[in-house]
């Protein structure tokens, strides 16, 4: 079955159009309550968002949602995305509900649920709920209703608990730190972190008045950090997103390293204090991580060198994380940021991910640059095709003529990837090769068979 209202992350849209309105939230939150209720007499839940303006009325929302089904409430406040996850676990609620739309503007909201494990939560799950939407309400009586209270000290746990996954051996003194919130959920908590760590912090994008979220600055906009660090004569730059599970990193000299970078890293760091990217498994033959179909074909090869095998899934942190779980890996992440380390936390964290690499850089004494020395990205040229009404780009047999070309000209040292867009009527080429001219020849020759 196919979901009506869910998408990769949740129910996302624009605040005030379907389904992003309080009747809706409302329901959504009952209709929950009401699948929890099955197996649970009494369940909790943990409500945590971001800084956008309609949190207000979305966090209420929920709340006589949920209340008016029996389940009771515990509210968090501002809390990055991890934060949520970590403290259902923590507090061994039933579910968390994260109210934030990401790196999306301050226009649009969402709503994502974590299980009681702080784990994304099974397409069987919300196909339930979704039927539980189209069914009639059945409000609890007086005595039955959910009651609702606030976790004063959520920050100051989360904070701690980022704090213990660096290294008690280590600390950042002497590290000079720009840490850019993007005006959403981690701009209290960031700062805190680096700085009880030892480092000297300068904050940009710490400041939101409910409708500047991610606006030029955070992970989606790095230009803002790369301007503070030169500015400030920084060591390194951390730019988190909206919610804060997305992680850029700049350095010194205005490099921005990505998710595939830091991927890499975090999996050599592991290599080299002779410990595992996989979960202890008896049989396991070769160890490995987990990319996506975008994953740097650079990395694929530089980890190949080391042993440790890469396995994409498709684009989308839950994908990663249901291909880990299966392998019984550790590591895994996209180039946009959104890194796992299954030993540290059970979904996607921008602070945790980011103090991993601080953690390399101290221990090795090495700059990032530095240990990132034997990978060089190759280039990735795209290029966007807008399809003709009706057009099966798939049965175009000068497409598969042209792909098996470009593939036979490449060998080794390059891959084709076409996929369909899901949101507009595009097809989207993207060739990668060691050599950026030769990568764009062959996309346009690909895309030529599209248009001819």
């Amino acid at each position: 079955m196919s979901r009506k209202y869910f998408g990769t992350d949740g129910i996302r849209g624009t605040v005030g159009q379907a389904p992003i309105t309080p009747d809706f939230v409302l329901r959504l939150a009952h209709a929950v309550g009401r699948v929890l209720k099955r197996t649970e007499a009494r369940p909790t839940v943990l409500i945590g968002k971001d800084t956008r303006i309609s949190g207000y009325m979305l966090e209420s929302a929920l709340e006589s949602g949920f209340n008016s089904s029996g389940v009771d409430v515990v509210l968090l406040g501002p809390l990055p995305t991890p934060g949520v996850a970590y403290l259902t676990r923590a507090q061994r609620a039933s579910l968390g509900v994260v109210i934030s739309a990401s790196h999306n503007p301050f226009a649009d909201n969402g709503i994502k649920f974590f299980s009681a494990k702080g784990t994304k939560l099974p397409d069987a799950w919300e196909l339930d709920v979704e039927a539980a939407l189209d069914e009639a309400p059945v409000w609890a009586d007086s005595a039955s209703l959910g009651k609702t209270r606030r976790l004063e000290d959520a920050a100051g746990r989360y904070i701690e608990f980022c704090k213990s996954t660096f290294s008690n051996d280590l600390t950042l003194k002497g590290v000079k730190l720009v840490v850019d919130g993007a005006h959403g959920a981690a701009y209290q908590v960031a700062p805190k972190v680096f700085h009880e760590l030892g480092a000297e912090v300068i904050s940009i994008g710490c400041s939101p008045d409910g409708l500047n979220i991610n606006h030029e600055v955070g992970a989606t906009h790095p230009q803002a950090l790369l301007q503070a660090v030169k500015a400030h004569d920084a060591h390194y730059g951390i730019a988190l997103d909206g919610d804060a599970d997305r992680l850029q990193l700049v350095d010194a000299d205005g490099r921005l390293f990505n998710g595939d970078e830091i991927l890499y890293l975090m999996v050599k760091e592991r290599l080299s204090r002779g410990g595992s990217v996989a979960a202890k498994r008896v049989g396991e033959a070769v160890p490995g991580v987990v990319g996506t179909l975008m994953t740097n074909m650079a990395v694929e090869l530089a980890l190949k060198e080391k042993g440790v095998e890469l396995v994409r899934a498709k684009v989308g942190d839950r994908y990663v994380l249901e291909e880990l779980e299966k392998r019984s890996w550790l590591l895994g992440g996209e180039g946009s940021g959104h890194l796992l380390a299954l030993d540290k936390h059970t979904t996607g964290d921008g602070l945790v991910s980011a103090l991993q690499v601080l953690q390399a850089c101290m221990r090795s004494g090495l700059t990032l640059a530095q240990l990132l020395a034997d990978v060089t990205l190759f280039p990735q040229i795209l290029v966007n095709v807008r399809l003709k009404p009706g057009q099966d780009w798939k049965a175009s047999p000068g497409l598969a003529a042209a792909t098996q070309a470009v593939e036979a000209q490449l060998g080794n040292s390059g891959r084709v990837l076409i996929r369909a867009s899901g949101t507009e009527p595009l097809v989207r080429v993207m060739v990668e090769a060691r050599d950026a001219a030769q990568a764009q020849a062959c996309a346009q020759r690909i895309a030529a068979t599209l248009t001819a």
